[in-house]
């Protein structure tokens, strides 16, 4: 018998990296369920605040609920202050929500990050008890052995946003190759302090071509 995780729309590999002047999160849009594909155009990245996103690896269905969640405490926190959160503020909120949820867990991993007053910074919250923690490159999901391997290979500190939103590109497509539930294309955002900008098909195509002829 199938278990009952195995019967839940699941997304998988996201990676994040956190550079000089900004934030960069890709993901790829397959969704599985069991061995099935269930969808080649999940959505893994969602934008929560005006220069924070929240990247989701896990039940899809969950995490839906909880951008939604989410981005409304966001709004409702900026309107009782009149100031934006912190990045810190929002994942702390992120592993509060999930933390009380404990006995009946919400299945996802994910990564919150962004721009704020104190600069760029990325958290990955746990799949149970919603632990934070404060990283400066990192990858979730079924795929991110492979993507780690790219990215503890050539990140270095420091790295300009265009060069992050290219090894971004590198190690999905990486997870791609290799792990059977990750494919279908790849989404990425990149975050500075003009603004949260999603790149269009075209331009993570353009990144691609330079993998394939190396």
């Amino acid at each position: 018998m199938l278990d009952v995780y195995d019967k839940v729309y699941k997304g998988t590999t996201t990676v994040g990296l956190v550079c000089k002047d900004g934030v960069v999160f890709a993901t790829e849009r397959r969704a599985t369920m069991g061995n099935f594909i269930a969808s080649r155009r999940a959505k893994k990245i969602y934008k929560i605040a005006d220069r924070v996103a929240m990247t989701t690896a896990g039940a899809v269905g969950d995490a839906q609920f909880l951008a939604r969640l989410i981005s409304v405490e966001v709004k409702l926190y900026e309107i009782r202050r009149e100031a934006e959160p912190t990045v810190k503020a929002i994942a702390t909120l992120t592993s509060n929500i999930l933390n009380s949820y404990r006995w009946f867990p919400y299945f996802v991993q994910l990564l919150v990050g962004g721009m704020d007053r104190r600069g760029a910074s990325i958290y990955s919250i746990d799949l149970l008890g919603g632990a934070i923690e404060e990283l400066d490159v990192v990858a979730t999901g079924s795929g991110s052995p492979t993507a780690y391997g790219v990215l503890e290979d050539r990140y270095t500190q420091g790295i300009g946003i265009d060069e992050g939103v290219e090894l971004a590109v590198r190690a999905i497509y990486s997870a791609m190759r290799r792990d059977s539930a990750s494919g279908d294309g790849i989404d990425v955002v990149k975050i500075t302090r003009d603004g949260y900008f999603e790149l269009k098909p075209e331009e993570v195509d353009e990144i691609l071509k330079k993998f394939r002829r190396a």
